[in-house]
């Protein structure tokens, strides 16, 4: 029986497990009052770390957190740019949830921590 060598990858339907989750967990953040806006934020993040760990579970941990943070960072700074084709998507409930509406300089801080959370939660030591 071959053994998972040390700091290995998390096999994919971990990944697929934890953006199940993660999603719910996110949804269910915007639902309830006190909970504060920055966690739904680190989710989404994380959600992303967590896709593209699916999608390529075998890359190097460093770099699928590199470009889960800057798909989330790219999607932030998008906020910027405002066209009525855009803010009509952005205007749906799957858009707003996917692409949010304004950018905040905040954000970024909050998904960094989601992604350097996921990462952690799924790196195997």
């Amino acid at each position: 029986m071959a053994t998972m060598p040390r700091n290995a990858p998390a096999g994919r339907w971990v990944f697929v497990t934890a953006i199940v989750v993660t999603v719910a967990l996110g949804l269910a953040s915007r639902q309830i009052g006190w909970v504060p806006a920055w966690i739904g934020d680190a989710l989404w993040a994380a959600t992303a770390y967590f896709i593209i760990s699916a999608i390529a579970p075998q890359a190097r941990w460093w770099r699928r957190g590199g470009v889960a943070l800057a798909f989330s960072y790219a999607i932030e700074i998008s906020q910027l740019y405002h066209q009525p084709w855009i803010d009509h998507i952005r205007a749906t409930t799957l858009g707003h949830l996917a692409l949010g509406t304004t950018f905040t300089w905040t954000d970024l801080v909050a998904y960094a921590a989601g992604v350097a959370l996921a990462i952690g939660t799924t790196q195997r030591r």
